[in-house]
């Protein structure tokens, strides 16, 4: 019994782990990940932050309604974006060293699997030799 891989094995040694930083294509993908690395920084939050700030007088200055409306539209989602998107950015990187370990650990196991099938082959093979020679032995003699 001759063992064959199955071919998924093959193909996933061909295209590797999948992440996040390999999953965008073409020219579009990789321009929204390159806009989203730039803005999904904690210095990119700092100068949204300036930014905002500068409205902040004359938001004060117009009254309670201006200023909530100031919160609630400038700050939070110019600030806040960038925040959630660098939190976004680390549960990213944190999911693909998962899906990394997770990869790694399912080549381990398919390793350990060639192996056993090898070894139930010689086992195999060794119990079929030792049934002939015991069969040699117990047939009488001519």
């Amino acid at each position: 019994m001759k063992h064959t891989p199955h071919p998924h094995i093959e193909d996933r040694k061909h295209h590797g782990v999948h992440t996040t930083v390999r999953e965008h294509n073409g020219f579009n993908g990789w321009l929204a990940v390159k806009i989203t690395n730039g803005v999904s920084t904690m210095w990119c939050a700092y100068a949204f932050t300036i930014l905002a700030l500068i409205s902040l007088p004359d938001a004060i200055k117009a009254g309670k309604a201006a200023l909530v409306a100031w919160i609630a539209q400038t700050f939070l989602q110019l600030v806040l974006l960038s925040i959630i998107m660098v939190g976004q950015k680390v549960a990213a990187k944190a999911s693909d060293k998962q899906a990394y370990q997770t990869y790694k650990d399912a080549e381990a196991l398919l390793d350990i699997s060639n192996d056993i099938h090898k070894l139930i082959t010689v086992n195999t093979d060794l119990t079929e030799q030792i049934h002939a020679a015991l069969n040699k032995k117990a047939s009488p003699l001519p």
